[in-house]
Formats: structure tokens, C-alpha cells, sequence
């Protein structure tokens, strides 16, 4: 397995190709990064201050570092450093995202084809697609921001709670979402990735490690689901009720105590599903999505307050094409993933780097490896034993600006194969209550 963050305490010294600020720098300042072990602190022997670039090359050095996993090229990955070294600041407009060339292969986009074949509710707006290429917002325009969606989708509440006043774009796929981000149509994306009822959206971790973005913040939206129908219709006429999984799995208990009799089916997402009852005109199916909804696409409110517990949760995650100074003045919270070319073995070991400098996890998440999805062992007398292979999403609440956390990271990677930081952001620390609605 490539490890993307090397053992080499030479090693870290930063590339600015791979960790390029929105605009070209005025002036290029060598800058190199000190790796310690367990508990010497890291030091920064050229830093100047905490200015943003310094913070973007020290505190996130160790995505500064990363590959992706599975398709990356070696080779035209050096040939894609040196030409970026090569060009001039006042020639550098936009070539590569984060060091990368905006190709679709190095970005690993899905095809166009593979847009276009989904299917995807199409409502009115029409989500945004890959192909619906814009140029970069003018200075002093709004920030926008991609959700997955339509409009009426609880990803467009939180993308509106996460940025006031900012254009919400929808996409019809999360794939689209990332992407729109890393080619400069959105300035940020706001995605869920776990729920208190339905747990995580495992889509979007997998798209996390795929994808170059940086998480920047999070926000947490307290979910109030509602059973809409068609104008006149009762719920005792619905033969099918339709919804995004999550909150199909969110609303299980309540249907069944409503008495319903009904087939409940999958779809892209909660407020799609609205607008499909409403285009179709469909006398005899039921959705499940928000009361904003219901007003857009003209549907009625069969039922209130239909997930079967009132603490319904969902935390969505803001990204962005760079990450942001960490700051140590409020709570911050880390998101890493890691994996060990030997299995599962040294999960102990990278757990209490965590916990013998009082660092709290809030969230473990385990995925399959997609490369290497199966270890094989050969054992002289057990036989051939073969093993899942697994990365591991681990958050916890720490700010890279404190040495801890950067001596903990130190240590955690002396016992892994593969280290990348996703994100230092702020915790989402605003009060909310689960009687009534945002």
C-alpha cells in the first residue's frame, strides 16, 4: 500500500504546488516543517508568524502531503509539481487545484455519461450538473454554495445556516456537489455525513478520501419530517410513501404506528421526492420531507413531526478548495483517516496516542479499502486466512494550532501506512432545541 504521508522527518517539507493559495503569492518563501516523535513538540524553523500562508504549510502539512490512495500517477505527479514550480506568480491563474491539474482524470470525475444516465429526480430548478460550467464568482459577489438536492432539501437549510445570505446551488448527486468545488463553480459544498437516527452517510466518506477538499466547518440541523400527500388526498388512500433512505429509516417506527400500509421507496432526497409526488400528480403516494417543501411544491401536511425521535440530528460538513487557519480561542475539532498495510492491528496503538494526552474521539467510522479490499495471510500451520481491509475516520476535538494535537498526529503516523488530515475546523456550538423547527 503508498502511503501519502511519509516516515521521513525529511520528508516534510512542504510543496507549494500542492498547497497553492486562491491567489498567487507576492513573494515565494522557502519553508520547511521539523517532524518529532511522541512528545517533542514540532517546530517550524522558518515560520514568521502565524499568517495564513505559514498556518496553511505547517498546521495542514500533513494533507499538503497526500495522495489519493488508489489511481494517482507517481511520475505525472512530478511532472505536474516541476511545471507548476516553473511558472511565475503573475502566470499562475488557476492551472492546478491544490497542486493538481483540473483534468478529469487526475480529479477522478465521473463521467458525463454517468450524469446523464442517473436517475436522478430532474426538478424545476435544475440541479446543477457537471456540465454546467461557470466562471469563477466576481469580487464582492455572494459565496456560493453547493448542496445535494433540490430546493426544500434539509442540505439547503444547512447550507443557508452554515452561510447566511449565500447562493445555494443544488446538484443532483453528491459526486457533483465535490466536484463543483474543486473547478471553481461553488466556493464551498455542505454535505451531510451522519445522522442521530439514521447514522452515517457512508457515500460521502468514501467521496472525502476520493476528493482533494479540505473540511473548513460543520453545522448541525435538527431534522422535523413531515408526511406530504397531494391536495385533497388522505393518508388511508396512500399505497406507497416515498423518500431519501436516510429519512425513510428515520420515520420507520412512526409509519408503522400511523397505521400505513404502504410501500416505502428510495430516492435521491427528501425534497425530490416532493416535487416527484407533485409533477406526477400522484394521487396514491405519500412523501417524506421537510414543511419548507410542502410549500414549494404545493403539497399538503398529512402528519407533523414523524421521526421517531424528537432529537433527529443531522450533521453536515462545509468544504472547501483550501483549509483554514486553525485558532485555538474557540473549540476546534480535527478529522483525519488513516489505514495500516497490516489490517486492523494497530488500532490500539494510534487510539491511545489520543488518549494518553487527554484528547477526546467523537467519532470512529470504518470503510473497506477499495485497493486493497482483502489482506491474505499464509499461515505454516493455520492455512491461508484471508481479512477485510479497512481505512479509519476518526474526529476529535483538538485544534492543529495546539501542540498535542501535533504531537499526537506525529505519533499516530509511526504506526500507520497511509495518514491524511481532512480537515481543522470550529465546532458547531450553537444551542438548538428539538420541540420546534429552525
Amino acid at each position: 500500500m503508498h502511503s501519502l504521508i511519509p516516515t521521513s522527518s525529511s520528508a516534510f517539507a512542504p510543496s507549494h504546488s500542492l498547497f497553492r493559495p486562491t491567489r498567487p503569492p507576492t513573494s515565494a518563501r522557502p519553508f520547511s516543517i521539523q517532524c518529532s516523535y511522541r512528545y517533542d513538540p514540532l517546530t517550524y524553523p522558518n515560520a514568521v508568524g502565524p499568517s495564513r500562508a505559514d498556518w496553511q504549510s505547517s498546521c495542514a502539512i500533513l494533507s499538503s502531503q497526500a495522495q489519493i490512495i488508489s489511481q494517482e500517477d507517481p511520475q505525472s505527479q512530478s511532472q505536474s509539481q516541476s511545471q507548476s514550480q516553473s511558472q511565475s506568480p503573475a502566470a499562475d491563474h488557476i492551472p492546478s487545484l491544490n497542486g493538481h491539474n483540473t483534468t478529469l482524470e487526475n480529479l477522478n470525475l465521473v463521467p458525463i455519461q454517468t450524469l446523464h444516465d442517473s436517475t436522478a429526480l430532474k426538478p424545476q430548478p435544475k440541479p446543477l450538473s457537471i456540465t454546467d460550467l461557470s466562471p469563477a464568482p466576481m469580487h464582492g459577489s455572494k459565496l456560493r454554495v453547493a448542496y445535494q438536492g433540490v430546493p426544500g432539501a434539509y442540505s439547503e437549510a444547512a447550507a443557508g445556516k452554515a452561510y447566511p445570505d449565500c447562493d445555494a446551488i443544488p446538484c443532483d448527486q453528491f459526486e457533483v456537489a465535490f466536484q463543483s468545488v474543486e473547478l471553481w463553480i461553488a466556493d464551498r459544498a455542505v454535505l451531510p455525513v451522519e445522522n442521530s437516527l439514521g447514522g452515517s452517510i457512508h457515500r460521502n466518506y468514501d467521496l472525502l478520501l476520493r476528493h482533494k477538499l479540505h473540511i473548513v466547518g460543520e453545522v448541525q440541523l435538527p431534522v422535523h419530517h413531515c408526511l406530504l400527500a397531494l391536495p385533497g388526498v388522505r393518508k388511508e388512500y396512500l399505497t406507497r410513501v416515498i423518500s431519501h433512505p436516510q429519512a425513510l429509516a428515520q420515520c420507520e417506527h412512526t409509519l408503522t404506528k400511523l397505521g400505513l400500509n404502504v410501500t416505502r421507496e428510495a430516492v435521491d432526497d427528501t425534497a425530490g421526492a416532493a416535487e416527484f409526488v407533485s409533477i406526477n400528480n400522484l394521487r396514491d403516494t405519500g412523501a417524506i420531507a421537510s414543511a419548507r417543501a410542502a410549500e414549494l411544491y404545493g403539497l399538503d401536511i398529512l402528519a407533523n413531526e414523524i421521526q421517531d425521535d424528537s432529537g433527529n440530528v443531522t450533521r453536515f460538513v462545509m468544504l472547501a478548495r483550501e483549509p483554514i487557519i486553525p485558532r485555538t480561542d474557540r473549540p476546534f475539532k480535527t478529522s483525519i483517516v488513516f489505514a495500516h498495510e497490516k489490517g486492523t492491528s494497530v488500532l490500539f496503538k494510534v487510539l491511545s496516542a489520543f488518549a494518553f494526552r487527554n484528547i477526546s474521539l467523537t467519532k470512529i467510522e470504518s470503510r473497506p479499502h477499495r485497493s486493497h479490499p482483502i489482506r491474505v495471510e499464509d499461515g505454516a500451520n493455520a492455512g491461508t486466512a484471508k481479512h477485510f481491509e479497512y481505512l479509519f475516520y476518526v474526529d476529535f476535538e483538538a485544534s492543529m494550532a495546539e501542540p498535542r494535537a501535533q504531537n499526537a498526529l506525529a505519533e499516530v503516523q509511526e504506526f500507520t501506512s497511509f495518514l491524511r488530515v481532512l480537515g481543522s475546523y470550529p465546532m458547531d456550538m450553537t444551542p438548538w432545541s428539538p420541540s420546534r423547527e429552525d
